[in-house]
């Protein structure tokens, strides 16, 4: 079996929007992930020498796709794949993806596989090439998107499927939102131990102004509260008989509290 080796770069965008870029050391092609600006994309590929020959789009939203038409005018020849749900609100796609397609990266020999994640908005998708996650906004450390478009029980059930990857997985959502959820998540489980102590590693990193980033879902599963609606504990603690219920609970309180 051939290990193949490439570095993730986050590149800060906004007020806390990750863009991600794959890279391999080697190599001059490179994937770039929701690039809602393309200020900070261009920089970097300049300074690494690298050529993007894949643009990966999760969603919509233009804090995930407004750099995309000044990257195609410098790199005209850039495949733009995004979820075919939200093709017509995204005009720059040349190519259209749906839930269980493979999108091979030949240049640098990775296979994602698109995972259907409606909820945040109807046609959200992920990207997954074991054991990298680009989740956009649909699974955030220790938090989940919000429902813009989709109902409780589309979340709930997006969540279901990611829950299903290796424990191994590791989570490249698109914003630094993890203290925000933190404090949220503290709110509900304030008595758990791995979530204290995740809590205290993450203020460490972003006083060192490192991302919280990657998040691994073995940890997610401890710590993330809207991963943890199956748990009967926190059901009979919240009263809630389902752990749709409590999901539901949990996402509007989240929408309503004040970090």
């Amino acid at each position: 079996m051939v290990v193949i080796m490439y570095q993730i770069t986050p590149l800060a965008a906004f007020e806390d929007n990750y863009i991600w870029v794959l890279c391999q050391q080697d190599n001059p092609s490179c994937i770039v992930v929701d690039p809602g600006d393309a200020g900070p994309v261009l920089a970097f590929l300049q300074q690494q020498q690298k050529v993007p020959v894949a643009i990966l789009i999760t969603h919509h939203h233009a804090d995930h796709t407004g750099g995309i038409a000044k990257l195609q005018q410098q790199f005209p020849h850039v495949r733009v794949i995004g979820p075919a749900m939200e093709y017509a609100r995204i005009p720059q796609l040349t190519e259209s993806v749906s839930d269980n397609q493979l999108v091979e990266i030949p240049q640098l020999q990775l296979t994602f596989t698109v995972i259907a994640v409606p909820g945040h908005t109807l046609g959200h998708i992920a990207f997954y090439s074991a054991p990298v996650l680009f989740s956009g906004d649909t699974l955030f450390s220790a938090g989940c998107g919000r429902l813009f478009e989709g109902s409780p029980q589309q979340m709930w059930q997006s969540l279901q499927t990611l829950l299903a990857l290796p424990d191994s997985t590791q989570i490249y959502c698109t914003h630094e939102y993890t203290l925000a959820n933190l404090k949220f998540a503290l709110t509900v489980e304030p008595d758990n131990a791995a979530l204290i102590e995740y809590t205290q590693r993450c203020h460490d990193l972003r006083l060192a102004k490192r991302p919280t980033l990657p998040a691994e879902l073995a940890k997610e599963k401890q710590i993330n509260p809207f991963l943890r609606c199956n748990n009967k504990n926190l059901q009979q603690k919240w009263q809630k008989d389902t752990a749709l219920a409590l999901f539901s609970w949990l996402r509007a309180s989240k929408d309503q509290f004040k970090s």
